[in-house]
């Protein structure tokens, strides 16, 4: 028996464009200003210096970072671990009680898709019937037009952005010689730019609301980290059930919605508030802008749609501090400690000695015992600085080196060579603990092993 085939479609390719009308109200107003500090903040930030030093950069390729103006290197991977873990940590605490508040308001999917390329749809193609009239007909010069306008418009963002995640990594100095052309760009660079604005493009023209409904597994996070005393975009079935038209002629028993369906036709991602609190709903507030304007006109009082717990909306209290809140905020504390503490504690160097390969021992001629080591030493800071090497806890001595300058943001390595009389050596394997000072003051102490011959003991 033979089987039809069945045709095999992605998500992205079957699924309904969706032209959300055109949003405003004060929250809108609101995320326009919200909205306006963060793209000045992402677009100003590479400019910004601290005692001359970048505000921020993660540059991977030399592996250096550099956050708010304090140099990381590889060695400091475990405070980067640390600020990724409050950070998600903070993102959750902030669902449990805001629900998905930063969707809406902070992420850089929902800021660059709303406040941007919408906007840019808006300006050149019109409202959401204007734009699906013209997504619907045939391709005529204007279609033709308006659509070559807009990706033109859509590359050129995303080349921008690009070029600026571009400073991120290697600085806006050199960002800016590449730009002008003073210096040739390194193909690293240039792959980077235009591997970056590709899928940036992909992801605001066609991608879209999918990136936050399909890709980003955030949003399946909520079922699991809101709760009912969460804040969350809700729509107030007590008040608004049954729902039912305006009848002027007759006197009607139905709640405040009055069915218009403005709540759907504004979404970004096209569901109905009023079916409950959805996995798709990323907080925009764009619904509650719809619906008191609205209420305002028939007379009725806003909030049918508003930010409240499920508790709030059954007449309890709105927000309640539960076990999981609590929990949540004591290992955010615990974490934002242990990070405090660990920049405390860090050293501005950070020294690594290890045995020379293929070297145990050497008897010397004067009856001492020598040792070759390899040393290692990373300058954290800025600014040049000059080492000198002590025995801390034995009566030997460092014959070399003397000491070692060290240029800003750079490593050193050199031998050691460590010789201990070996009278006063009493087993095969002596440890010893070597300080590293500079001016005078200890700033460091590693550990090692000093190797003698049995023979001698």
């Amino acid at each position: 028996m033979q089987h039809a085939e069945i045709p095999i479609e992605s998500p992205i390719t079957r699924r309904s464009r969706i032209f959300p009308k055109k949003p405003s109200g004060k929250f809108h107003r609101a995320r326009l200003i919200v909205a306006f500090f963060l793209f000045s903040g992402f677009f100003l930030i590479p400019f910004i210096k601290i005692n001359g030093h970048p505000f921020l950069l993660m540059n991977f390729v030399e592996r250096k970072f550099i956050i708010l103006g304090q140099i990381f290197w590889p060695q400091d991977t475990h405070l980067l671990i640390f600020l990724l873990l409050i950070f998600f940590v903070f993102v959750i605490l902030f669902t449990v009680v805001f629900g998905r508040v930063w969707c809406g308001w902070a992420c850089p999917q929902t800021l660059f898709m709303e406040m941007i390329f919408r906007k840019i749809e808006y300006l050149i193609e019109g409202n959401a019937g204007q734009q699906r009239k013209l997504s619907e007909q045939k391709w005529t010069n204007e279609k033709f037009f308006k659509r070559t306008i807009k990706h033109l418009l859509f590359v050129l963002i995303s080349l921008t952005v690009s070029f600026v995640v571009l400073s991120y990594v290697v600085g806006i100095e050199k960002t800016i010689l590449w730009l002008s052309m003073k210096a040739a760009m390194p193909s690293f660079a240039l792959l980077f730019v235009f591997a970056f604005a590709l899928i940036f493009y992909f992801v605001f023209s066609v991608l879209r609301e999918y990136a936050c409904t399909v890709v980003c597994p955030y949003g399946r996070l909520q079922g699991v980290l809101v709760n009912k005393d969460s804040i969350v975009v809700a729509y107030d079935r007590f008040r608004g059930e049954p729902r039912g038209k305006i009848d002027k002629k007759s006197p009607t028993n139905h709640g405040d919605c009055v069915d218009c369906s403005l709540c759907v036709q504004v979404c970004p991602t096209g569901i109905d508030i009023r079916n409950g609190t959805q996995m798709e709903c990323v907080h925009c507030t764009a619904c509650i802008d719809a619906c008191d304007e609205v209420m305002a006109k028939i007379g009725k009082p806003k909030g049918l749609i508003r930010l409240d717990s499920i508790q709030g909306l059954l007449g309890r209290k709105r927000f309640q501090l539960n076990a999981r809140m609590i929990a949540y905020s004591f290992v955010l504390m615990l974490l934002m400690s242990g990070f405090f503490y660990l920049i405390l504690s860090r050293t501005d160097t950070e020294t690594t000695l290890v045995r020379a390969i293929g070297q145990l021992y050497q008897e010397l001629p004067n009856g001492n015992i020598s040792n070759l080591y390899s040393i290692q030493v990373i300058n954290k800071t800025f600014t040049p600085i000059t080492v000198q090497f002590r025995i801390k806890n034995h009566s030997g001595q460092i014959t070399r080196p003397d000491k070692i300058d060290i240029s800003g943001q750079s490593i050193a390595q050199d031998v050691l060579l460590i010789e201990i009389p070996s009278g006063d050596i009493r087993q095969m394997k002596t440890p010893l603990q070597i300080e590293i000072i500079q001016n005078g003051r200890v700033i460091e102490t590693v550990s090692t092993n000093f190797l003698a011959p049995v023979s001698k003991l």
